[in-house]
């Protein structure tokens, strides 16, 4: 499972170029945006973890 920490190793944590920093893309809805806000505990229903070769993947095909 994936915690708060655990964004980084994320498949959906990715740099924006535009605003040059990481973020996720996944559009969370307001009570999973508030948990995550709120908790350092929390559990994303959406981490799925990425690795260097994933992220290069998605960069080329995606």
């Amino acid at each position: 499972m994936a915690g708060k920490s655990s964004c980084e190793d994320c498949i959906y944590y990715n740099y924006n170029e535009e605003y040059e920093y990481c973020e996720c893309e996944i559009n969370l809805d307001e009570d999973e945006l508030m948990g995550f806000l709120s908790n350092s505990h929390y559990i994303c229903p959406h981490f799925r973890f990425g690795n260097e070769y994933s992220v290069v993947k998605k960069q080329m095909y995606g």
